[in-house]
């Protein structure tokens, strides 16, 4: 898990904060032939980094409202090691716009010989990518 803060085009402190977490995908996640993790498994790592972002940008975990684009562009398979991040893209009164990716950092490569191997991924592969708001309550920001 890391936190990283960009300049904000608006001078909002709060906006350019990522937050990334990395994850093994475990195989009791796999649903399909393959090994595959449905989307709805990305997903919840995204209300996962949302919720750190929430709490250090604004001292509250928020509470997700809606997403305006997901899309799933490779697949994710129980063994990966996945990384998730979420940028602060703007902060609202209330809400909070936020760009979500999850990358594909590390894939298992097994063979006959080698049922344990797997391989770092260079470059990681981006398999969901989505836009999301979150919603905080009222009041100043209580975080440090």
């Amino acid at each position: 898990m890391t936190a990283h803060q960009d300049p904000s085009p608006t001078g909002d402190r709060r906006e350019g904060t990522r937050i990334v977490h990395r994850r093994y995908v475990p195989y009791s996640h796999a649903h399909y032939a393959g090994n595959l993790v449905d989307g709805a498994y990305g997903l919840g790592l995204f209300g996962d980094v949302a919720t750190e972002l929430c709490v250090r940008t604004d001292g509250d975990e928020g509470l997700f409202a809606s997403y305006s684009d997901v899309q799933f562009s490779a697949p994710v398979r129980a063994g990966d090691v996945v990384e998730v991040q979420a940028v602060l893209v703007r902060a609202g009164a209330r809400s909070r716009l936020i760009d979500f990716e999850l990358r594909v950092v590390a894939r298992g490569a097994a063979t006959p010989a080698r049922p344990g191997a797997a391989e770092v991924l260079d470059p990681p592969i981006t398999a969901t990518t989505a836009r999301g708001t979150v919603v905080v309550p009222d009041g100043p920001s209580q975080a440090h």
